[in-house]
């Protein structure tokens, strides 16, 4: 199984990057896509809580 590169920091926030790597989950067999998407989304959800907060949007 195909999983994102969650350690490619210089891609971090192309958003073709993120086109990619659903191309590459979705080209995958049924099976075994339910485990890449979960690991896509632990990836995604550890950048937003270890981005930066803007103070004037909080």
């Amino acid at each position: 199984m195909v999983q994102p590169d969650e350690h490619a920091p210089a891609r971090e926030n192309d958003p073709g990057d993120l086109l990619s790597t659903l191309e590459v989950i979705e080209a995958q067999p049924l099976s075994t896509r339910a485990g890449a998407y979960d690991a896509l989304h632990d990836t995604l959800a550890r950048r937003l809580e270890t981005a930066p907060v803007d103070s004037a949007t909080s």
